[in-house]
């Protein structure tokens, strides 16, 4: 006889059936669609020392995903100074300095109806909530990567607008006072994500 036969077997447990989340619409983009890719390839803003960009839209039947990313080059800061930057860039919980605000890497977009939407860089809130449905529009930043050293870093990351807009002119905003850009923007032709939109296939048939 087996040594680890003479102890009993445990008795079988069910478990429990694992159901799928599926986020609300507002709060990112469906799971079960193929979007059509839309080339913008636009600077935000273009300094010495500080890139911001927009380079594409996935453009779902629901909403767009804007890909935006930014690049900063050391100047004159201090070792100090430098680590304020490189907090900010990564959003490695609060920002370290003497206005936590100002560091921040504000969005926001005005539709071809004047309203309008913002978010930071700072999670996603109460958007996962099914329950708790926001106004429209709403716009939510989705993290992405990024990297860094002592002369240069850089990151990037991804903006949810919901709903998808009506034709028109677009106008996406970004603000971040602390490394002196002020309020700047962009236009995106609203019709162009219409006519994308007819290109977005279901996943499944």
């Amino acid at each position: 006889m087996n040594f680890f036969e003479d102890f009993p077997k445990p008795e079988p447990v069910e478990r429990p059936k694992s159901v799928k989340f599926v986020p609300p619409p507002w709060a990112g983009p469906p799971q079960d669609e193929l979007p059509t890719v839309m080339h913008i390839g636009q600077f935000l803003h273009r300094s010495p020392n500080l890139v911001l960009m927009v380079k594409s839209a996935e453009v779902f039947r629901t909403g767009c995903l804007f890909e935006v990313s930014w690049i900063i080059r050391r100047h004159e800061e201090n070792d100090e100074e430098w680590s304020i930057l490189h907090s900010s860039v990564f959003q490695h919980g609060p920002v370290r300095g003497p206005s936590n605000e100002d560091l921040q890497l504000l969005f926001g977009v005005e539709l071809p109806d004047g309203t309008k939407a913002r978010t930071t860089v700072f999670g996603m809130g109460s958007f996962l909530d099914p329950n708790n449905q926001p106004e429209a529009p709403t716009l939510a930043f989705r993290g992405g990567g990024g990297s860094g050293n002592d002369d240069e870093v850089s990151a990037s990351g991804n903006l949810w607008l919901w709903p998808l807009p009506a034709d028109g002119d677009i106008r996406l905003l970004a603000q971040w006072k602390g490394l002196g850009v002020e309020e700047c923007s962009i236009v995106i032709d609203g019709s162009q994500l219409s006519a994308a939109a007819a290109g977005v296939q279901s996943l499944w048939r």
